[in-house]
């Protein structure tokens, strides 16, 4: 129903619908809290740019309207944005294994094994050094079991070739096996502070309903990058990519978006959207 009430709230206090594994909207709020969820201002490590070789498309997308989507988005954050712990540090490290352990995996499976984790090998020099089948053993239960291995390789290379430190440059992060497009842009905008963009399913559903309309975001995959990059106001990475993604688990859902609590509905070009796009 479109008047369930949408607070914000811990994942702790967030009730699930019967199969709703992609659609983590609250059905109640359990919990009034007093806002924590931190907003970076620093200034940026480097200017935005994007990876090597990677060919454009024209952004249909007038200035008006990105900086309308952007404020309305930016409004919306800022009073229902979640407070998840990765978001409590800049480590490059520690936003590294977040972003690993958060694919294919939900958010609430995910944050009890991140501290886990992080308690047994606090340090890319840690997890280099540990027996592979210890960092396997560690990640358990979570699945997708490929991932220990490709960020206990990922560790090994950082110390190798960067002394520990994960480097900030797109082109240097995706010389790594392991780190794709989006980590590489999660990893540049939540660690170091860049404009850069990121494109996973909730922004591409996002993008694609509000600026192109239903259908199907994967037949527009590389329009969808341009857009998500040139929608980001300028030193705003930080939280604009947090914002959409939150946007797009919270409000607009895979299934039954809350169309009717979207800041978005005057201008969307998908309101009210049907649910059946991704």
């Amino acid at each position: 129903m479109q008047y369930r009430l949408l607070l914000k709230v811990r994942v702790a206090d967030v009730y699930f619908l019967p199969g709703d594994f992609y659609n983590p909207a609250p059905l109640f709020l359990l919990t009034l809290m007093a806002k924590t969820r931190p907003s970076r201002q620093r200034k940026a490590s480097s200017p935005r740019n994007s990876p090597r070789g990677r060919g454009k498309q024209t952004v249909p997308v007038g200035a008006a309207e990105k900086r309308r989507f952007a404020q309305a988005l930016l409004k919306w954050y800022g009073e229902y944005g979640r407070d998840l712990p990765w978001r409590r540090t800049s480590d490059p490290y520690k936003i590294l294994v977040s972003e690993v352990m958060l694919q294919q995996t939900q958010v609430d499976r995910v944050i009890p094994k991140y501290y886990e984790f992080l308690d047994r090998f606090p340090t890319f020099d840690a997890l280099a050094k540990a027996p592979p089948e210890e960092v396997r053993a560690t990640w358990y239960p979570l699945g997708y079991n490929v991932r220990p291995y490709r960020l206990h390789s990922i560790a090994r290379e950082t110390v190798a070739r960067y002394g520990g430190q994960l480097p900030s440059e797109a082109d240097e992060l995706l010389s790594f096996k392991g780190i794709g497009r989006y980590t590489a842009g999660a990893i540049r905008a939540f660690a170091f502070n860049q404009d850069a963009p990121i494109l996973d399913t909730n922004v591409m559903r996002v993008l694609q309903r509000v600026f192109l309309g239903q259908g199907d975001p994967k037949s527009n995959r590389s329009l969808l990058w341009s857009l998500s990059e040139a929608l980001i106001p300028k030193g705003k990475g930080y939280d604009f990519n947090q914002a959409v993604m939150d946007f797009g688990a919270l409000v607009c859902t895979a299934r039954d978006p809350y169309c009717l609590l979207c800041p978005m509905k005057n201008f969307c070009k998908s309101y009210p959207c049907d649910g059946r796009s991704i």
